[in-house]
């Protein structure tokens, strides 16, 4: 256009309005690139796909003076706005609950009724009853002394009077703004000039208030004061326009000449539309300020300054990790658009305090600590104080209702206390009562969480299936006053999908808005009945700062579960859909009675009550109630002693807060429940075993590999005391275990494992059978009694497969305590696996048949008496026959006295010298049938009758 080459027939005619009248225009989702600037007019077109989010980051950038403009459709009532369907509603729609009430477009557009600075118009500029107070405007009175001054103005004209003639000071405080911003930026300039390095200077402040404009003076200062490598970051180079913009004015004031002493570089990116990326100075020596995106963190290896703009808009562990040995200066707005304002505030600036005042008494820790200091600034800039836009901005979307929380003048018993169920429609009526308590249940809300956007407050009250509970103390109705809020609860209820749509979501790999916990559950597992059933999930639970810890938390989750079990009041038997549901009154029906320019638009008045006692209200059917939170140690634990149990936990950390989501549940035993089990989680017992064993796998990856070992351990939840069963453990193992245990144990890995126990080899040795082992033993398959810390040690070694030295930093114990608890837990499974495995071999052996040994019918007595009885029968009838007369006749001596003599005296009365003398025997041998008759011993008695003769013979002699 500048060279006279644009051809006005191809160029289209909206960019030519936008080049020529130095418009800036985005769509509503990059609305983002505003962050940071000023304007003098803010247009929003499309009303129907506003949200609260933007109507807070615009109007905001908008200067004192200038002009925010609506644009509606033409409407025959502003009533209308009531009912119309915003874009977001259909998120808000799930398949049980598919109709969204505009409660929030009722109190926004009572809200306008109160605002002073707002006009509504028709399309031919007739000013509408609703804004009728515009036609009394008087003038704001200004406090002002003799030379037109205020207060504060004369306050910042003395301070630049004191510091004219400090270098680089003076020069910078005289574009401060204000009082509050010089001071801001005489403490940068301090903490530059001390060069101090691990030092953090904080910056918190509202919108408006020069935030960017005293970064940029102070970045100017380190210029001056010889800083050469400084590095600015911000979600966009764009949200960085006024802060390089005030460190050119900075230069200005210190009579630094563009392109002599300093060079402007932008950005060759066209995502980034020419943005200031880079000044190369080069007056003194070589200095640079560079912009760098979040998430190059690696690229601070040289760097003095660096300066942290819109801080809150990055997420917590991106910003964590920027913080480093180097002079830090961080800037956020706390109270705004920010959904992770909170977070910053909450967690890291909480952290950083605490560590500087651990390193302020103790000498040696200002070493490791980081310094620390914190500024905020109240007076605004960009309009004047106590602007009335943003008055009725903050008002309608909650944003200051930190400072505003109430204090509790008694602390009652958890146990005293009752929950109550907030009726919405009176809570975002825009009553005078409604409101303060609308306002201190967001202020419980921001108090306790990190994550808060003002979308959340359209959540709870358009959204169909959203509910909310409070904690109150004993209400004591004599006393006209809200009650304290000690706790609240919003609860979104989910599920009642059918079948079909289950199975559609799971073939198209889609799952619809809402009903978190359903569909989860339904894409973990494969399973398309549990979408079907009924349930709840608490969506946010917060207490008051003064009641942390105190159990008001708990009592009000154990009140709400008796609640939904059917304790408090019974679960009527009739149907949901058979309840007669009474039709919702509307503000006014103006639109049906008068025209545009006659309705008059006041807050109902036949409301319901506030607060309803459970008592008094029809609990609904659920099966289950879950949760869905950022992982950590503490909300675990809490949901944990609430009999709730995991079932998923995303791989990949949250963008915003760096926890990995988690999901819990608990199977509610309400009478209309259908599904119960044999053990205590019911249906879902056999879903929660499954998650804890692929957790347990999926911790030797790189999602949880680097989880602290308490957290995994208490996802885990082992069983590690096995001294309650009856018999050995060894013989409570199931036949065949140890030969199942053979694809990926051996008898040779047992051996290693017994040299190891035996103190014969190093613990690298058994390394790779280690997670082997810990799969086995936390799936409760080696029930083998370990204390906490060995347990853990094997879940760290075994499970993580950490090196020690990544142990001792987690558990804080020195190496040898390490691997002598690991040795213990070594012994302890070899001791087992030695057991199983001998048990399982000698099952194998082949064994000898067992006899079975029965008792005698007699006794031994008996026995050995009837046994002496046959033997003594056996020598009688033995005897019998040797002493038989016919078989020893043949024996006998037949001769007599005087046949001896006759043989005598024929040898001369001597014997002869071999002593032997015959003589004639006369004997009659037995028959031949007798010898026969002698039976079967008669070959044997022939050899004793042999020597039977002999012996005779010898006898005679």
């Amino acid at each position: 256009m500048q060279r006279g080459l644009l051809d006005p027939e191809k160029v289209d005619p909206f960019s030519l309005f936008l080049e020529t009248g130095g418009l800036t225009y985005c769509l509503y989702k990059d609305s983002e690139r505003i962050l940071g600037n000023t304007f003098g007019m803010c247009i929003l077109q499309d009303f129907e796909a506003l949200t609260p989010n933007l109507l807070a980051r615009t109007i905001e950038t908008v200067e004192g003076g200038g002009l925010i403009v609506l644009l509606l459709r033409s409407l025959s009532s502003l009533t209308s706005l009531y009912t119309m369907a915003m874009d977001v509603h259909e998120r808000f729609r799930t398949e049980s609950h598919s109709e969204p009430t505009g409660r929030f477009n009722e109190r926004f557009l009572l809200s306008l009724a109160s605002c002073k600075a707002c006009v509504a118009m028709d399309d031919e500029l007739n000013i509408l009853p609703i804004s009728s107070h515009i036609r009394s405007i008087t003038p704001i009175p200004v406090s002002e002394d003799s030379e037109g001054l205020s207060e504060a103005e004369r306050n910042l004209k003395n301070l630049k009077e004191q510091l004219h003639e400090d270098f680089p000071v003076g020069p910078l405080v005289k574009k401060c703004c204000t009082l509050d911003q010089g001071k801001t930026v005489i403490t940068f300039l301090d903490s530059v000039l001390d060069k101090t390095p691990r030092s953090t200077v904080a910056l918190l402040a509202a919108r408006g208030r020069g935030k960017s404009a005293a970064l940029g003076l102070a970045v100017a200062g380190a210029v001056a004061a010889g800083y050469s490598n400084i590095f600015i970051t911000a979600p966009s180079p764009e949200n960085l326009k006024t802060l390089f913009e005030f460190i050119c004015k900075g230069f200005d004031a210190l009579e630094y000449k563009e392109h002599i002493d300093y060079d402007v570089v932008k950005s060759a990116n066209p995502e980034f539309k020419k943005a200031t990326v880079r000044i190369n100075i080069f007056k003194q020596h070589r200095q640079t300020i560079q912009y760098i995106q979040p998430h190059e963190h690696e690229k601070l290896s040289q760097v003095e300054l660096l300066v942290i703009d819109e801080a809150a808009a990055i997420p917590l562990p991106v910003v964590r990790s920027l913080l480093g040995p180097y002079l830090v200066f961080l800037s956020s707005t706390v109270n705004g658009y920010e959904g992770t304002g909170r977070s910053l505030s909450l967690k890291l600036l909480q952290q950083l305090e605490e560590q500087s005042q651990i390193s302020s008494k103790n000498l040696e820790g200002s070493l490791s600590g980081r310094l620390f200091r914190k500024i905020e600034l109240s007076e605004s800039i960009r309009y004047a104080s106590h602007d009335p836009i943003e008055s009725w901005l903050n008002s309608l979307l909650c944003l200051d209702v930190v400072s505003s929380i109430p204090s509790i003048s008694r602390l009652p018993l958890p146990s005293e206390c009752d929950l109550y169920y907030v009726n919405r429609d009176t809570l975002f009526s825009y009553h005078k009562d409604s409101e303060l308590f609308l306002q201190r249940m967001m202020a419980l809300y921001v108090a306790s969480h990190y994550k808060n956007s003002p979308n959340d407050l359209q959540l709870m009250a358009d959204a169909p299936a959203h509910h909310l509970f409070v904690l109150l103390g004993p209400v004591d109705e004599s006393k006209n006053q809200l009650p304290d809020i000690l706790c609240v609860l919003q609860v979104c209820l989910e599920g009642q999908i059918s079948r079909k749509s289950a199975i559609q979501s799971l073939s198209e790999g889609h799952q619809p808005f809402g009903d978190q916990i359903p569909w989860k559950f339904c894409e973990q597992f494969r399973d398309t009945v549990f979408p079907s059933f009924s349930g709840a999930r608490v969506v946010r639970i917060a207490t008051h700062p003064s009641a942390m810890r105190l159990g008001y938390g708990s009592a009000a989750v154990e009140l709400l579960t008796r609640y939904f079990e059917g304790k408090i009041t019974p679960i009527s038997e009739v149907d949901d859909e058979n309840d007669v549901e009474i039709p919702r009154v509307r503000v006014t029906e103006a639109a049906e009675k008068v025209s545009l320019l006659e309705e008059n638009i006041k807050p109902r008045t036949d409301l319901p009550h506030l607060l309803v006692h459970l008592h008094e209200r029809q609990p609904e059917k659920l099966h289950y109630l879950g949760v869905s939170f950022g992982l950590t140690l503490d909300l675990l634990r809490f949901w944990k002693r609430h009999k709730f149990a995991p079932f998923y936990i995303g791989q990949i950390p949250n963008t915003v807060t760096g926890e990995h989501s988690c999901m819990v549940l608990k199977p509610l035993n309400s009478d209309g429940s259908e599904v119960r089990g044999s053990d205590e989680w019911g249906f879902f017992g056999p879903f929660y075993q499954d998650f804890k064993r692929r957790f347990a796998r999926l911790l030797e990856g790189d999602s949880f590999r680097s989880m602290e070992y308490k957290l995994a351990m208490s996802v885990l939840d082992p069983k590690i005391n096995y001294a309650d069963m009856e018999q050995e453990p060894t013989s409570s193992a199931p036949d065949g275990f140890w030969r199942s245990l053979t694809d990926d144990l051996s008898l040779y890995d047992l051996e290693r494992l017994k040299v190891y126990t035996d103190n014969l080899a190093d613990f690298h040795l058994i390394l790779d059978i280690v997670p082997i082992l810990a799969r086995l033993y936390f799936r409760g398959k080696l029930p083998v009694s370990l204390s906490y810390v060995q347990t853990s040690v094997l879940l760290c070694v075994g499970l993580q497969q950490r090196n020690i030295t990544f142990i001792e930093e987690q558990m804080k114990l020195e190496r040898t305590q390490i691997l002598s608890l690991f040795m213990k837990v070594m012994k302890k499974l070899y001791k087992y696996l030695h057991g199983i495995a001998s048990k399982d071999v000698e099952s194998t052996l082949p064994r000898l048949k067992e006899r079975e040994l029965r008792p005698h019918s007699i006794s031994v007595d008996d026995d050995l008496k009837e046994a002496a009885k046959q033997v003594e029968d056996g020598m009688k009838s033995k005897m019998e026959g040797l002493l038989n007369t016919e078989l020893l006749q043949q024996y006998a001596i037949v001769g007599g006295e005087e046949e001896f003599d006759d043989a005598l005296q024929k040898h001369g009365g001597k014997i002869n010298p071999g002593g032997v003398i015959s003589v004639k025997s006369n004997r009659v041998k037995p028959e031949k049938h007798e010898k026969q008759a002698s039976g079967a011993s008669g070959k044997k008695r022939g050899k004793e009758d042999h020597r039977g003769s002999r012996s005779n013979k010898k006898s005679r002699s």
